[in-house]
């Protein structure tokens, strides 16, 4: 090669390189400003603003609204929210390409009465929510992040987010001298009676007690805390009437190693996603053509670490609802126009069902069948299961595949093996409610539910670019794929082989 050539390449390398870094960066400011689902949303939602997007509600009609290039978001309960661009050129009966995540992680909640106090500490009672490497809550600077009910000086009231951004408790670790032997061998707190952290010395409760309390809480929270949340959001702490607090780490995000080639960060799983699936949409709203025929968005759902049962949980009406309101704007007003529409765009829509992956881990191999081992910084995890604890097959996994290729990306491959249990996600639970086609997908992580997680940076764009495929490819690549029809020539080839001959009459 010549010096030219090979001057322009390590030049395009480099500028591959810091576009990873830059992304790597964004990604790292956003997590820490969404320490709970009402964050994420909040934030995603100003950030889609920002981007030209316009809220809607779901109370309201959406008819008078949609049009064609147009791009629209809203949210449900505050943690849930969905958002989609209507390509310029899209009809009644187009397909809706969905890319879905989840906005809630593994953590600690307050219970509703969270007051406890213990041989001269103030406490919090605290509630695991999801199923979280719990030990590695010890021993960290933490603090209180959430939602909290306010009344306003009118007299109404009003939800107000709260992020305290300073150290306030701490879990602390039972010092190694007073264990036994065996507790030694095997670290296995107590969820209920080893979690509860620290937030004061029962000292500093009592030279406060002088001061107002917030006696509308039935005496449910310790006093000292809702004058914390009352100075936080500048209101008296009387007039905090209820609240869905989470405990979160105070150690920001940060990319590391010897090149900066990994990125450890809390709720990893599954925000990544969800700001990646943002920048994807927003990238796309600006750049589709005239032409595009379908409707881009995505479906950020709460409450998947726990199974997804609730009004704002992939299992509600939440996807079901945007692709029939999406689709009946643009039907006729002809009797059962709608209905028709309906069937059509859910026949011709897709889900991209994104989450983290589990990397093979250095130190833990043997967890990982060799041929289904991801690695960090090689590529997009495309996940399989048969036993549809994933909603990957043949068809979803080569739309996939094929998207990467077109786009010059590289995919990897995962399954558990067949003597561990297997995981899931919100695609099978969507596909079988909608009939979606669906893969399962995400990007290789370790530490999956830790308090910090880590991804490659390398993956972060990776995972960014398939997604831009995703919405940008997909129309075109389904125009070429004749899976349906291939099935019934073959069904009606293989019905003709079967078939027993029958001779004419003899004239």
């Amino acid at each position: 090669d010549s010096p030219d050539s090979v001057a322009a390449c390590e030049a395009r390398l480099h500028r591959a390189r810091m576009a990873e870094v830059s992304l790597a960066q964004a990604t790292c400011k956003f997590i820490d400003e969404c320490p709970t689902p009402f964050h994420l949303c909040a934030e995603t939602g100003a950030l889609l603003k920002a981007a030209g997007f316009t809220e809607i509600a779901e109370d309201g009609a959406w008819r008078p609204l949609l049009k064609p290039g147009g791009s629209y978001f809203y949210t449900r309960a505050g943690t849930t929210l969905v958002a989609f661009h209507v390509g310029a050129a899209f009809e009644a009966g187009n397909g809706i390409n969905v890319v879905g995540g989840h906005t809630d992680s593994p953590v600690l909640k307050l219970k509703p009465s969270s007051k406890k106090s213990a041989h001269g500490y103030l406490q919090l009672n605290v509630e695991t929510y999801g199923g979280g490497l719990w030990h590695t809550w010890f021993d960290r600077e933490l603090t209180l992040a959430g939602s909290v009910i306010v009344k306003q000086a009118d007299g109404s009231f009003a939800r107000r987010l709260l992020f305290v951004r300073r150290p306030l408790m701490r879990v602390p670790s039972l010092c190694i001298h007073l264990r036994t032997a065996e507790e030694r061998e095997k670290f296995a707190p107590n969820k209920e009676t080893h979690l509860a952290p620290i937030l004061a010395c029962a000292v500093s409760e009592a030279l406060n007690a002088d001061k107002p309390s917030a006696s509308s809480l039935g005496g449910r929270h310790a006093p000292e805390l809702l004058r914390v949340i009352g100075e936080e959001l500048g209101c008296a702490p009387g007039d905090v009437l209820d609240f869905d607090l989470t405990l979160c780490d105070t150690q920001p995000s940060a990319t590391w190693g010897l090149a900066d080639e990994f990125l450890s960060a809390p709720r990893l799983d599954n925000q990544l996603t969800c700001y990646l699936a943002m920048l994807a949409l927003i990238d796309h709203a600006k750049e589709a053509p005239p032409s595009q025929p379908d409707v881009a968005m995505i479906a950020l759902f709460d409450h998947e670490e726990v199974g997804s049962g609730s009004a704002q949980g992939a299992c509600s009406t939440v996807m079901s609802d945007a692709l029939q309101r999406v689709s009946s704007c643009f039907a006729p007003d002809e009797r059962h126009a709608s209905v028709e529409a309906l069937s059509k765009t859910a026949r011709r829509s897709f889900l991209m069902a994104a989450d983290l992956a589990h990397a093979v881990h250095p130190n833990y191999a043997e967890k990982h069948e060799k041929e289904h081992a991801p690695k960090l910084n090689s590529g997009t995890v495309i996940k399989s299961n048969d036993n549809q604890r994933y909603a990957t097959n043949d068809a979803t996994g080569f739309v996939v595949r094929e998207l990467a290729r077109l786009a010059g990306l590289t995919v990897q491959e995962f399954m558990v093996k067949n003597d561990c249990p297997c995981g899931s996600t919100i695609g099978p639970l969507i596909s079988q409610s909608t009939g979606l086609r669906t893969v399962d997908i995400g990007a290789p992580c370790l530490s999956m539910h830790s308090i910090r997680e880590t991804v490659g940076v390398a993956d972060v764009e990776n995972y960014l670019q398939l997604m831009k495929a995703f919405f940008g490819r997909f129309a075109e690549l389904e125009g070429k794929c004749n899976f349906g029809l291939e099935f019934g020539a073959v069904r009606l080839a293989s019905m003709s082989v079967c078939q027993p001959s029958v001779k004419a009459p003899a004239a």
